[in-house]
């Protein structure tokens, strides 16, 4: 027995696009106005999909049911999994204390406030975004800026303008992957071309981010060091995500753009040394950092290294068929899988020769390929060479566990809501009024993307609650689906910087509470510049040769 969609449940389009958004409006309202808590206003949208999927709708219960449980499934796996192995790992090395020893050694290569700047914001904050991502490496570069000697809101403020381009790849792919999931847009194509977009932008942000710290002038005595860092990181992330997938982009990109950075400070130095106290920051720690052995350097570098290699050996595609030839059983969502039916104008109408297909609702457990699960071995291995018993490593796991509980059960509710969307169909709704911009939709399509990470904080997020939709809009106005897809990934890493999330991250790990708003001031016209330069180039893209033929076909 089939279900078969419908678009205008309320007999008025106008009504029934403000009813289809009533979930989304909800979670945002709830995050950006009434400040609740992230996973209370998740489970309200939620809840809030469902009443619209079985009431409005008329959407079977049971289908209902089981697109929320899929989603969540999806949510705590294959994404889940990944979060909560990465800070497992982070954690084992904060405990050791080889986190500050790289702090330390970065201070030590890098003497002048604005290449601490690209160094540590930039290149190294791209680094912690790629293997951890959810907040980390905010947190991470605003405690090292700080400790450095800048002052809490350029420490707050330029790490996050400087954690823009890195994000759609973050957390080892972690937002491309769901945006693929809830889309069923190919993962490959969807990475290829964000790593057609981003790369720019990956050039253009330590330049941005050192003129904000000091002016155009400062910036120009650095140029070389801004140049580098982004070259050196915009083209492994253009290699990496277009020829081997968006799950080691940052991670290479950032260690390429460390390495380079590291090389040219070795026959080049800014003619004028400016320490961070030059710009209103204090020096608490002018004396040197102290120099480490080199034994102590690749003892807290070994773990990332280990990280490394063990996700790009999972990502092979001959380990990975041979490890889902093992154990990768698939599970197809009784009372969903086949049952639902879109209908025209969304899919095209069917014939004879092209009958109308039922949506899949499939849950693969190929636990022992994904990428979480590399993630658990490094960090194992990682544990063992550090000195931690098993015993030690079980505790370490357990804490771990509840310190991302909250972050868990949000991600299964944000991919719970994604699920009830896209199989009821308000998606649609939403997506065939949105496709009446009509020729200027490339452009607010990916400011869409960045209104979605501006208020929920993450880019993962706003591809589960808005990635159907850019795929059902673009399909309507004849542009490519993955053109706008990616968009709304590669838009929305600008709007990261002023979320409220991170925004609370960077005072939390500055000790500099109740200035938020100041914060916000910061960067807000930043965010907004970058946001408006992606959607160009994005319309470029969609209309103006040469631009076009970087689609991804």
């Amino acid at each position: 027995m089939t279900w078969a969609q419908h678009y205008d449940p309320l007999g008025n389009a106008v009504l029934s696009t403000l009813l289809a958004a009533l979930p989304v409006v909800i979670l945002l309202g709830f995050i950006a106005l009434l400040k609740i808590r992230i996973h209370y206003a998740a489970l309200t949208g939620l809840a809030a999909a469902i009443l619209i999927a079985l009431a409005a709708y008329r959407m079977p219960p049971t289908a209902v049911t089981a697109s929320t449980l899929l989603g969540a499934a999806y949510g705590l796996f294959p994404i889940g999994w990944i979060i909560l192995n990465l800070i497992f790992l982070y954690q084992l090395t904060v405990k050791k204390g080889l986190f500050e020893i790289l702090r330390n050694s970065l201070a030590t290569l890098a003497p002048d406030a604005r290449v601490q700047v690209i160094l540590i914001a930039f290149s190294f904050g791209a680094f912690f975004e790629g293997a951890a991502g959810f907040g980390t490496p905010v947190a991470v570069t605003a405690a090292i800026l700080i400790q450095l000697g800048f002052r809490p809101l350029s420490a707050c403020g330029l790490s996050l303008i400087a954690n823009t381009a890195p994000v759609a790849f973050g957390a080892l792919g972690t937002p491309i992957i769901t945006l693929s999931a809830v889309t069923g847009m190919d993962l490959h194509k969807l990475s290829e071309m964000a790593g057609r977009q981003l790369p720019f932008f990956s050039v253009i942000v330590p330049f941005w981010v050192v003129t904000a710290f000091a002016g155009f002038r400062g910036m120009l005595g650095v140029w070389p060091a801004a140049l580098v860092a982004g070259v050196a990181f915009a083209v492994p992330q253009f290699l990496v995500s277009n020829f081997h997938g968006p799950w080691l982009v940052d991670i290479v990109a950032s260690l390429s753009s460390l390495a380079a950075v590291a090389v040219l400070l070795r026959f080049w130095k800014p003619r004028e040394i400016r320490k961070a106290s030059d710009n209103g920051g204090s020096a608490p720690n002018d004396d040197p950092p102290p120099r480490h052995q080199r034994g102590e350097l690749v003892r807290a570098w070994l773990p990332w290294l280990l990280l490394t290699v063990f996700v790009f050996v999972w990502g092979l595609p001959q380990v990975k068929t041979a490890l889902n030839g093992i154990s990768a059983p698939a599970f197809q969502a009784p009372e969903l899988h086949e049952v639902v039916l879109r209908s025209p104008p969304v899919v095209p109408a069917p014939t004879p020769e092209h009958p109308a297909r039922p949506e899949e609702a499939v849950f693969k457990l190929n636990w022992l390929s994904a990428t979480g699960t590399a993630i658990l071995l490094s960090a194992i291995v990682s544990g063992l060479l550090m000195g931690f018993s098993p015993r030690a490593m079980l505790r370490a796991y357990w804490e771990t566990l509840v310190r991302v509980r909250f972050s868990l059960l949000t991600i299964a509710a944000m991919l719970a809501l994604g699920h009830v969307t896209r199989y009821s169909g308000t998606d649609a709704t939403m997506g065939l009024a949105l496709a009446k911009t009509g020729a200027l939709y490339p452009f607010f399509g990916t400011l869409l993307g960045w209104l979605g990470v501006a208020l929920t904080g993450s880019d993962t997020a706003s591809n589960v609650l808005f990635g159907s939709l850019q795929k059902i809009t673009a399909e309507q106005t004849g542009i490519s689906p993955i053109l706008m897809g990616a968009a709304n990934s590669t838009g929305g890493v600008m709007g990261k910087m002023v979320d409220a999330q991170s925004i609370v991250v960077a005072s939390t790990a500055t000790n500099w509470y109740g200035h938020e708003g100041n914060i916000l001031r910061y960067v807000f016209f930043h965010s907004i510049a970058l946001a408006a330069l992606v959607g160009v180039l994005v319309y470029l893209q969609a209309y103006v040769p040469p631009f076009t033929h970087m689609v991804v076909k």
